[in-house]
């Protein structure tokens, strides 16, 4: 059997703008833990960082839907570009704020800021549906994007924790800055692959994707997967500091990557024919059944990560039948702000999940973090079952189509 993966990564330009975009979008994933963890340390109260962290992801996630709309509307390098320059400076400005012990209000508005960094997992996504649009070639290409966001996700965090832990404070946030800078320098340098500026489709709607029901379900539902990722993180360092054994957090992090990045791998290569909103079902109850063991992984470093590691295999799926499901049902014209949605319910639930969590775990104890993932996962799944029929609609449906219509 030919390895489709091979296949795409034959087309000139492909190789190129997805390893620069695989730096570029790191940030997405080190910079929130990155400021849990920075300030954590030097200031000591988990609310604080929780609370700042989640004025960086709320705000990022409301500003990179708006960037991609206007990204749709007038191409990626002139709107991408400045708005990296803006971050990347406000990110700078954090760092020096928590480093010299500046007032607070100074930490939430470089936060507040630096949240106009664009979403680069549109991006790159955007470029593939530019070169195999219509094509079976476009699963695998999103296939691989999904695996690829699921380990950045976790391995960017755990790589954030560690140099943080390890190294100094400050570690994790300045290495988020410097991939986030020249990795999206890299990928502008990139326009023979860069989408064309589309008008709206006739007929089609003129208005946001977000008021398409699919893309309105997907989004919440990942809301609540992205609480579990971040409540994962923000429990495994607080849990591995109370058992003494804090630059374990990293490894602990590390391993929720692992099988999930092979099995999302895995799936793409296959292409399974089950339905992509059976699929996406099946992936959340996954979710939401392997959380539970968590609450009772908190003895040794050893079974949280065994339990870390097993939760986290549905990850992958997960992402890979929600971004299949957008690309579905997603007009082509507003198809880089569509995922750029799915991408915001996952940095609010990463938002809520660190404040919460946060919260619960100065409260109520370490080991107490992991009930937000458990209800994050039942809610999930619920909202994923509920939604069958809405998600089984189709992109190029008539103009009553139920994938097309606004919701009321």
């Amino acid at each position: 059997m030919s390895n489709p993966y091979r296949k795409i990564f034959s087309t000139p330009g492909a190789k190129g703008f997805s390893a620069s975009a695989f730096v570029a979008r790191l940030p997405i994933a080190m910079a929130p833990i990155g400021i849990v963890a920075m300030l954590s340390q030097t200031h000591g109260e988990y609310w604080l960082a929780g609370a700042v962290s989640a004025t960086f992801a709320f705000t990022n996630a409301f500003a990179a839907p708006q960037l991609s709309r206007l990204v749709d509307r007038y191409g990626q390098t002139a709107i991408v570009a400045p708005t990296t320059i803006i971050s990347a400076a406000a990110f700078l400005v954090l760092i020096a704020a928590a480093n010299r012990d500046w007032p607070l209000w100074t930490l939430f508005a470089s936060a507040f800021i630096a949240a106009a960094m664009p979403s680069m997992s549109a991006m790159v996504r955007a470029r593939w549906s530019e070169i195999f649009r219509n094509r079976p070639e476009l699963n695998t290409a999103f296939a691989f994007e999904s695996a690829v966001d699921e380990l950045i996700y976790i391995a960017g965090a755990s790589l954030s924790v560690g140099l943080a832990v390890s190294l100094f404070p400050e570690a994790g946030m300045l290495a988020s800055t410097a991939f986030l800078t020249l990795g999206t320098l890299a990928f502008l340098l990139h326009r023979a692959t860069e989408p064309k500026v589309r008008a709206a489709e006739a007929g089609g709607p003129a208005r946001s994707a977000i008021t398409l029901r699919p893309v309105q379900v997907i989004t919440l539902a990942l809301v609540f997967v992205g609480a579990m990722f971040a409540t994962a993180e923000v429990s495994a360092v607080a849990i591995t500091e109370t058992l003494g054994a804090p630059g374990a957090a990293s490894l602990v992090i590390g391993v929720y990557a692992a099988g999930s990045f092979v099995l999302g791998l895995v799936l793409g290569a296959l292409n399974p024919k089950m339905p992509l909103q059976r699929q996406l079902l099946i992936a959340v109850t996954a979710l939401a059944v392997t959380a539970v063991p968590l609450l009772f992984a908190g003895s040794s470093v050893a079974l949280l990560a065994f339990a870390v590691f097993v939760s986290g295999i549905a990850i992958s799926p997960t992402f890979i039948t929600a971004f299949g499901l957008i690309e579905r049902l997603v007009p082509e014209a507003i198809l880089t702000e569509g995922v750029t949605w799915v991408m915001t319910g996952i940095g609010i639930g990463m938002a809520l999940g660190a404040f919460v969590s946060g919260w619960v775990v100065d409260t109520f104890g370490a080991h107490n973090g992991f009930w937000v993932s458990v209800g994050s996962g039942t809610a999930a799944m619920l909202i994923v079952a509920l939604a069958q029929r809405t998600l089984s609609g189709d992109r190029h449906d008539a103009g009553g189509a139920q994938a097309l219509q606004p919701a009321a």
